[in-house]
């Protein structure tokens, strides 16, 4: 962009005011690294690059071959030193899509040979739903959509159609339009392993009769054929690792039950209360806060009240009836589900010679975590626990991952459909270990003491490390957007917003200050962020534009995984509300662990 190009802003019919562009500039920091690093012609060749990567960036393993490749990609940038590279080139290095803050050559590098049990998973609610809860179109389109972004876990609600002959797909006991369960399992075989060859689990939501889930088994039969993980006993001991179940589809539901007619015209209360809030942010609402230690700031009034759940189906009482499901959908499932009988304590003990899948709402998790948040650590060493939505959230809008994900649930169900701080969580945590949709669990979470004790999501931790954050310069808002896109009058005043979301004593947000009717901000802001947690550490990254008269516009975000970030000044590029990158709008930061 050349500095002598101006933009010109109406501000009435007779008036109009110019501004001049600029050009990105390295700011003061970066400078004295060039003049640091380089010889005394204020050049960077190869071994000096290679001196400034192993001590200011952290590549203690970088050749001096892999440097030369960096300055044989940038010298055109300086023309007239081939050498190596001037303060121009260096600083259009740093702020370059070779220098991101997530290694990606890193791949899948965790170990995947042990149990499912031990990763948290890439997990879809209502995956088939297109929009809200009580209305939307129920497609194939949103589970194609999820297998391509990585999500490992599909749900599928499958009812009877209108005849009773054949298996839908939709959201029961509301106006959700439906979708035939075959159309849904064959977009999953086609997708499944596009992103990720690591298994996909559907788990079934199933309100059928014995003979519909005689058809769904041989319909699940026929469409995976060899790919499809069938168990060789009834139960399982322990489950399988993901490296050992690679391209494989597994089945997750309750064992078959008799068909209860009278469960049908029940209404399942939560569904229906509650209706969209007005206060929505243009990206979303803030990430409810679990600081202080406990849960009880981050409940709301009114929204635990009589939560039934998914699996509100009583199983006592069909098992009173007799359990003559089908012998073949039974053969099927490979993790078996349940609600807990006889109250949450009971649900939670751990069986030694079975392991299992048990299912609570947000809410439900919320009221366990007072009282048994080491029994939900202790189960799910073994066992899987999924958390789903609470049903007041019919706009299809997400809540805090962390609840689950420091008690160790594997399986934290969101809404994938929309948009908003919380879902970009879920997207920063799945961008570690390669994208694959499987995170090994912290060691804490998994080890069990000398006297059998286990991890205290409730107890005090002392700090293991800082997090030193240099916020420095942001670009290409002006490539991206239209000129009257944040303000008609004048260019944007572009602020930056970084945190961590993470434990309650980790978590918290910082912001730079506006810089004033500039495409090209520079804040060099510096904040730190002590982390007792860095496993479960979420880095937030937001920009917004000032807006006095309004709600604030926004800029971009990302959300990246503390336990990846590589340490030293990287060019950190933001994404739309939707979690898709932008071409050109990035910052240029600094990352520390002091």
């Amino acid at each position: 962009m050349s500095s002598k190009q101006k933009q010109t802003y109406s501000v009435c019919f007779c008036c109009r005011r110019r501004f001049k562009l600029g050009v990105s500039e390295a700011p003061p920091e970066i400078r004295e690294f060039f003049h640091r690093y380089c010889d005394e012609n204020g050049i960077m060749t190869a071994s000096h690059l290679r001196r400034f990567l192993t001590e200011v960036q952290r590549e203690e393993k970088i050749t001096e071959e892999e440097t030369q490749a960096i300055i044989d990609g940038h010298k055109h940038l300086s023309i007239f030193h081939r050498r190596g590279l001037n303060l121009e080139s260096f600083f259009k290095f740093l702020f370059s899509d070779d220098n991101p803050p997530l290694l990606p050559s890193r791949g899948v590098h965790q170990d995947m040979t042990l149990p499912l049990s031990h990763y948290y998973i890439y997990t879809g609610h209502n995956s088939y739903l297109t929009g809200n809860q009580l209305s939307s179109d129920c497609s194939d389109a949103p589970i194609i959509n999820a297998l391509q972004r990585g999500v490992r876990v599909i749900e599928l609600d499958i009812w009877p159609n209108d005849s009773k002959e054949d298996i839908h797909v939709l959201h029961g006991r509301t106006l959700t339009t439906p979708v035939a369960l075959i159309k849904c399992l064959r977009s999953i075989k086609e997708y499944a392993f596009v992103a990720s060859e690591y298994p996909v689990v559907i788990t079934l939501e199933d309100h059928l009769t014995p003979d519909l889930q005689a058809k769904v088994a041989k319909m699940v039969t026929q469409t995976f054929g060899d790919i499809l993980f069938c168990p060789s006993s009834e139960s399982l001991k322990e489950f399988p690792s993901p490296e050992s179940l690679k391209k494989r589809i597994i089945i997750s539901t309750k064992p078959p039950k008799e068909y209860l007619e009278a469960k049908e015209g029940k209404e399942k209360g939560e569904s229906q209360r509650g209706k969209p809030s007005d206060d929505e942010e243009a990206w979303g609402k803030e990430v409810p806060s679990l600081r202080g230690g406990t849960i009880a700031d981050y409940k709301n009034s009114g929204d635990d009240e009589d939560d039934l759940t998914e699996e509100d189906d009583d199983l006592d009482e069909a098992e009173k009836l007799g359990q003559n499901g089908s012998d073949e959908y039974r053969r099927l499932i490979a993790i078996h589900a349940g609600k807990p009988k006889g109250g949450l304590e009971e649900g939670l003990k751990v069986d030694p010679d079975k392991v299992r899948r048990l299912s609570l709402s947000e809410s439900q998790l919320e009221k366990a975590a007072e009282t048994y948040g080491k029994e939900i650590v202790r189960f799910t060493q073994r066992n899987i626990l999924r958390v789903y939505p609470k049903g007041t959230r019919i706009t299809s809008s997400n809540y805090n991952p962390l609840i689950g994900w420091m008690h160790g649930a594997q399986m934290v169900a969101f809404n994938m459909q929309g948009y908003g701080r919380s879902l970009w969580l879920m997207q920063g945590m799945f961008k570690a270990n390669g994208r694959c949709g499987f995170v090994k669990k912290p060691d804490f979470l998994l080890k069990t003491g000398p006297n059998n004790e286990v991890f205290d999501p409730k107890a005090p931790l002392p700090v293991k490390t800082t997090l030193k954050v240099t916020v420095y310069i942001g670009e290409g808002w002006y490539y991206d957007f239209k000129h009257t896109h944040f303000d008609q009058f004048s260019p944007p005043d572009f602020y930056a917003r970084v945190g961590i979301a993470g434990v309650p004593f980790d978590t918290t947000m910082k912001k730079t200050k506006s810089i004033e009717d500039n495409w090209l901000p520079s804040w060099n802001e510096v904040f730190e962020f002590p982390l007792s947690v860095p496993e479960l550490a979420l880095l937030r990254i937001e920009v917004h534009e000032y807006d006095m008269s309004e709600k604030d516009d926004f800029g971009g975000q990302t959300c990246l995984p503390v336990s990846e970030l590589r340490s030293g000044i990287r060019a950190v590029p933001l994404h739309s509300r939707k979690d898709v990158k932008y071409n050109n709008v990035k910052l240029l930061m600094r990352f520390e662990f002091i």
